[in-house]
């Protein structure tokens, strides 16, 4: 674990790596996306069949592109301009510059994310964050802000890292890792800081914010027989 580590570090850090990332999703080099864990976030959203969708963390996109495509009205919002600017270079979805810390901020009362501006006056039936929740205290804040942008259900999709896989060989405790990217072919810049969450942990940060868990979906690596992800599926009380 690396104490040293902080939420501003992970922003930074993909602001660096932005390029190589993109790169490397044009390559399709992560074999996970490919084999399980892109099908299985659409399969998990797709189920509920909401009407409109707030991807957030969106990244460059691939995720909201293909909600819309499936009919769905979906909107990407990302803090990092460089992914921003390659999502909206397909004219599929609508697309945001946010920042997890804009997403709160802005949604404490008399400011809302809709009198700014962001998302014009849309609430959504969903929210997704599909690999995108990296930070501690960004991450937790967020978390207790989805519920203000929700209509209708208020249902929040989560994939993650499954926390038995992502731990490795490190101790079980919530704490800060390092993503070095040595099993990528597309070099990357600098490391990236992540904050890993034990199950128990997201399960308590997601009912602090008055979501019930209706779902918990571990899609599995058919190669390895072993999970690929960890989905939760809730809905605020």
């Amino acid at each position: 674990m690396m104490s040293n580590f902080n939420d501003k570090l992970v922003i930074d850090s993909w602001n660096q790596n932005a390029d190589s990332w993109i790169t490397t999703i044009e390559n399709n080099e992560i074999e996970s996306r490919k084999l399980i864990t892109n099908q299985a976030i659409v399969d998990a959203i797709t189920s509920y069949s909401p009407d409109s969708i707030l991807d957030i963390g969106c990244g460059e996109g691939w995720l909201t592109h293909n909600l819309t495509i499936k009919g769905i009205e979906a909107w990407g919002a990302d803090g990092v301009d460089k992914l921003i600017k390659k999502a909206q270079l397909i004219n599929r979805g609508k697309f945001v510059v946010a920042s997890y810390e804009d997403i709160v901020n802005s949604n404490i009362p008399p400011t809302s994310l809709i009198k700014k501006g962001l998302f014009e006056d849309t609430q959504f039936d969903a929210a997704v964050c599909n690999f995108s929740l990296l930070g501690k205290e960004t991450v937790d804040n967020l978390i207790h802000s989805i519920p203000s942008l929700l209509k209708n259900n208020k249902l929040l999709f989560i994939q993650t890292l499954h926390p038995i896989i992502g731990c490795g060989e490190s101790p079980y405790i919530d704490g800060w890792r390092e993503e070095s990217w040595n099993c990528f072919k597309t070099e990357f810049r600098t490391a990236a800081p992540w904050y890993f969450r034990k199950l128990e942990t997201w399960i308590n940060l997601l009912k602090s914010a008055g979501f019930a868990i209706l779902e918990c979906r571990e899609p599995i690596n058919p190669k390895t027989k072993k999970p690929a992800s960890i989905i939760f599926i809730a809905a605020h009380e």
